[in-house]
């Protein structure tokens, strides 16, 4: 067999399916009734309805949330890469949402998903709604009266639907030996926060582009763990533009926009911690008596009202130029192998100390790496008349820094007491309110996600934290005398209200 006939094969065997799917546009549309292969998304929310029986609510209640079924068509139609579903236990309709979702994607776009679970019984669940395991839903999904069963080939079994049109429903076991092995189109992870993170990133790399049908990711909890899989997820997604958080509560599913009652919202809040409710039901991050930094005063730190980043790869922010009267302290961390180069610089001679600039780099050559912070250093010496005092890391490189380094910078050997008190105070300082930033999500998730263990044991320290005590060590190292800034901020002779870049 040559090329030219495998080549005219795939050709016509592509014209066939594509004929196949005209004909059943055209006669939908002249039975008046939902395509199977929906092309918007009013589209797809009557073809579900109508073929699964299925009303997916559209409309989002709380401001910062997203209606259910845009979630849902966007994973359908892979509008990004990856897609992170944090809703409500189960008020939220997590678990038959997705099925839902599994099960459209196969009977239309022909796909070959694979479903993944916190452990094998709940990946089974969810293939279970769509056989009508469940009583409640025993009307939905297969049990439509819509549905289009004559798709099955055989019977759907506990771990597998196999489809006509070439679509293909898998059940995974959580394992790493289960997971690496497939290349669906789709991967479907149902309570993520209970999947082990490694098992979680040997799955992540399953999604292939196939027969037409895009790669697509869905990781769907409620956010249990404070320091657990769903953290790093929605860390990471604060990192990558191609990452998207839907997230979703109860009052998305309630009457009269869905198909949640009020009654039985009241029932499930009376059967629960309150502590519960504000965690798996009104979605509030999860305590930790291990968060290195109170999250309340992490967020005051990070205002949103100064405005939202999400710094590229060399991006440098610079939220307000040197100012001739001003006073700065500047703060790097070092990339030294797969970490980022972090440089913050702040504004001192106001209160709260601000953040005026911040940029970070992959690891690159050293020489380039340290005239980064030297260029930032004598920008904002020459524009502010000032000077400019900054820190930097210089544990384990002993005279690689001073080989390149061209400013006045103080070299820190972050180990021991040193370590210790530098980052205690920096993390004093975020506590009582003495930095203001723009919202830099690199940044915040690194704050709010570290754990003592990060800071203090033998977890890595994010870059964001080192560089940020680099610059308050640099700034506390050279403090100012008390008839120009003393520990408050406060001054006798300086008019904050008239200065300050925030105002």
């Amino acid at each position: 067999m040559t090329i030219d006939t495998i080549d005219t094969n795939t050709m016509n065997l592509m014209q066939a399916e594509a004929w196949e799917v005209a004909k059943s546009r055209i006669k939908a549309k002249r039975d008046g009734i939902p395509s199977l292969f929906p092309t918007t998304d009013d589209e797809l929310h009557a073809a579900v309805k109508y073929y699964l029986n299925i009303d997916i609510p559209r409309i989002k209640v709380c401001k910062t949330h997203s209606a259910p079924f845009t979630a849902f068509a966007d994973a359908y139609f892979a509008r990004n890469v990856i897609s992170i579903w944090k809703a409500s236990r189960g008020l939220g309709g997590k678990s038959a949402l997705l099925a839902a979702l599994t099960l459209f994607e196969s009977l239309s776009l022909g796909a070959y998903v694979t479903l993944l679970g916190g452990s094998l019984e709940q990946a089974k669940r969810v293939h279970g709604y769509q056989v009508g395991d469940d009583p409640n839903m025993s009307d939905a999904y297969w049990g439509a009266v819509n549905a289009p069963g004559n798709l099955l080939v055989g019977d759907p079994t506990q771990y597998r639907t196999r489809l006509s049109n070439g679509g293909i429903i898998s059940v995974l076991a959580a394992s790493s030996k289960s997971v690496r092995g497939p290349h669906p189109q789709r991967l479907r992870v149902d309570e993520a926060d209970e999947v082990n993170i490694e098992i979680l990133d040997s799955a992540l790399g399953q999604p292939m582009e196939a027969r037409g049908i895009l790669p697509h990711t869905v990781l769907s909890s409620t956010h249990q763990y404070p320091d657990g899989t769903m953290t790093e997820l929605l860390a990471r997604a604060e990192e990558n533009p191609q990452w998207h958080v839907y997230e979703w509560c109860y009052r998305e599913n309630a009457e009269p926009y869905g198909w949640l009652s009020n009654r039985e919202i009241s029932r499930k809040r009376a059967t629960v911690t309150a502590a519960m409710w504000d965690v798996e039901f009104d979605l509030q991050e999860p305590s930790s008596e291990n968060r290195a930094i109170l999250s309340n005063y992490v967020k005051l730190m990070f205002d949103k009202s100064l405005g939202e980043y999400t710094p590229a790869n060399g991006e440098l922010l610079i939220f307000h130029p040197p100012q001739s009267y001003a006073r700065y302290a500047l703060g790097t961390d070092w990339a030294k192998a797969q970490d980022r180069t972090v440089t913050w610089v702040y504004r001192t001679d106001v209160f709260p100390y601000q953040c005026v600039a911040f940029r970070w780099t992959n690891r690159q050559p050293w020489p380039k790496m340290i005239s980064g912070h030297d260029e930032l250093v004598q920008m904002y010496a020459i524009g502010s008349g000032h000077g400019v005092v900054s820190a930097h890391d210089e544990t384990g490189i002993g005279s690689v820094i001073s080989d390149y380094l061209t400013s006045d910078s103080l070299g820190v050997v972050m180990v021991g007491k040193t370590r210790t008190d530098m980052l205690t105070n920096y993390i004093a300082g975020i506590e009582n309110s003495r930095f203001i930033t723009p919202m830099i999500k690199l940044a915040y998730s690194e704050h709010l996600y570290a754990t003592n263990d990060h800071l203090f044991g033998s977890g890595h320290l994010p870059d964001t934290i080192s560089a940020g005590a680099m610059w308050y060590l640099a700034f506390s190292s050279n403090r100012l005398t008390t008839d120009d800034v003393n520990d408050l901020g406060e001054t006798e002779d300086f008019d904050f209200e008239t200065h300050s870049p925030w105002r």
